[in-house]
């Protein structure tokens, strides 16, 4: 067996053309439409809102096919990035990245890209998301050496009627359940399939602790619900893909919950007292290809550690990124698996930097309980640093964009970060350790992150790296939250009373955010 054996699931567009997705060229492209008798070419980009936008272009002819693939097509940048953009230079191309070509899993007839952004010169613009994340990260590689990968975890509740009252889940018990517990495996079943055929990234996908047999709320789509906790977890790739595959995949997961009448949100918090929805992402430094995290001996090296400190440098900055809204700061709480504090620590979800088990000095664990294998395939390193603070309301290419400066930074402060690394360490439960009293605290509010945002942004604009105008834009649609004093707010609150207006805040923005 060797690396161009296909399997059920392999994108169907890798047996067409029996190359990997690096290779495809546009011949290939015309190959996959002929054969598969495409009928469109779908555009995908992400706009300010961190949400998919699409462009449909029915395909007549072969010229049209050619020049779709090879100059892409004009779109209202204004309209887009409001507020980035001046609209009288509004005008940008978008044009399609081979290498992301899928054929749509609702349209058959579909074959779908992910596009890149250029200005009216032919450069790649500047000020959209996914162009700044893919520049830094290529600065990265270029002064370092090391190319940063990344795989999301994408936290989220499916929401439905529930057809029987037999095997109810109690309140966060979901962890890893089964069917006939669950209600929902027939919608993760088709979730795990589309984004396997399509992005083919996703390592797997389980049932997370949250549990609610009966959604109370003043919404007819959401009360009486059972709502189940899902979590689909990523491979690790280069980091500007890993932020295409997190957006296309909940773009997906959206489409096909609504499928089946249910309602998929990766809103950060659904109800108080039961688990909140994160979107942690796993980091990797990797040099020619290898993972190189650790040492022989299992032990973190020099270069995950000063990947560590930038990220600690960084935190208070990134939430600015990572969780835009105010039901952010209702999950990031203690004693709820999420981050309050500015620290790392090994296997350890209270705090923000996790440093997970990656099989580094184990050698072949099937080896103790299965007849001895063959030498054929090697143990791979898979060390990775989680980074645990952000949710689903992040600016995915934002937030991705901000963790590739933290390494840029540490690797040109290397001592001072490796100062940070070792200062902020910490073992065992954070929550109530008087000893970790000194650690700094994460943000808690859309406006306490909008002040820090200003106070740091030196740290992005360096190198040309963050346009003002982004970190502008940024701070503003934080204030806009207008949470500076809701947690005072609802202290003052009768318990009852308290938990009512949290619901109902709560629930609106699910539905009105569409998050």
């Amino acid at each position: 067996m060797n690396n161009n054996t296909f399997f059920a699931l392999t994108n169907p567009i890798q047996k067409i053309t029996g190359k990997s997705k690096y290779e495809w060229e546009i011949n290939d492209l015309i190959k996959v439409i002929l054969e598969k008798e495409i009928e469109k070419i779908t555009f995908h980009y992400t706009g300010w809102d961190g949400k998919i936008k699409d462009l449909r272009i029915p395909i007549t002819n072969f010229e049209q096919a050619i020049h779709i693939l090879t100059d892409g097509e004009r779109v209202d940048g204004s309209s887009l990035f409001k507020g980035v953009v001046d609209t009288g230079k509004s005008d940008l191309y978008v044009v399609p990245s081979y290498k992301t070509a899928f054929i749509n899993p609702f349209d058959a007839k579909s074959l779908d890209f992910i596009c890149r952004f250029f200005d009216k010169d032919g450069n790649l613009a500047n000020f959209t998301p996914d162009n700044i994340l893919l520049k830094i990260a290529n600065d990265l590689q270029e002064k370092t050496g090391l190319r940063l990968y990344a795989l999301g975890e994408l936290e989220f509740y499916l929401i439905q009627e529930s057809k029987t009252n037999l095997y109810r889940l109690q309140p966060q018990s979901g962890y890893h359940s089964s069917s006939p517990y669950v209600k929902s495996s027939a919608i993760l079943e088709e979730i795990v399939n589309a984004i396997s055929r399509t992005l083919g990234n996703i390592k797997y996908a389980h049932y997370e602790v949250g549990a609610i047999d009966k959604v109370v709320s003043d919404y007819a789509q959401l009360n009486n619900k059972i709502a189940e906790q899902v979590e689909v977890e990523f491979s690790l790739t280069p980091i500007e893909e890993a932020a295409d595959i997190a957006v296309i995949s909940k773009w997906m997961i959206h489409n096909i919950a609504a499928r089946h009448n249910a309602v998929a949100t990766f809103y950060p918090k659904l109800e108080i007292g039961h688990a909140g929805s994160g979107l942690h992402f796993h980091l990797a430094l990797m040099k020619d290809g290898k993972n190189i995290m650790i040492e022989q001996d299992g032990s973190l090296s020099i270069e995950a550690k000063t990947l560590i400190g930038g990220l600690v440098k960084f935190a208070p900055s990134l939430t600015a990124f990572g969780n835009l809204v105010s039901g952010s700061y209702l999950r990031l709480v203690p004693h709820q698996e999420a981050p309050t504090k500015v620290c790392w620590s090994e296997m350890n979800r209270s705090a923000m930097i996790r440093v997970p088990l990656a099989w580094g000095n184990t050698g072949k664990l099937s080896d103790t309980i299965n007849p001895k294998q063959s030498d054929e395939f090697e143990q791979q390193v898979h060390q990775t640093v989680e980074l645990r603070t952000p949710d689903g309301s992040a600016n995915i290419h934002l937030l991705l964009a901000g963790i590739s400066q933290s390494a840029k930074w540490a690797f040109n402060h290397q001592d001072f970060a490796l100062q940070l690394t070792d200062k902020h360490h910490v073992t065992g439960n954070i929550s109530d350790n008087p000893d970790y009293n000194h650690l700094p605290e994460i943000a808690e509010s859309c406006d306490n992150s909008a002040n820090v945002i200003i106070e740091d942004k030196e740290l992005f604009l360096c190198d040309n790296s963050f346009p003002e105008k982004v970190i502008t834009k940024t701070y503003e649609l934080l204030k806009a939250e207008n949470d500076g004093t809701l947690n005072s707010f609802l202290a003052k609150l009768p318990e009852e009373e308290r938990r009512k207006t949290l619901r109902n805040i709560i629930h609106k923005e699910i539905l009105n955010r569409n998050i």
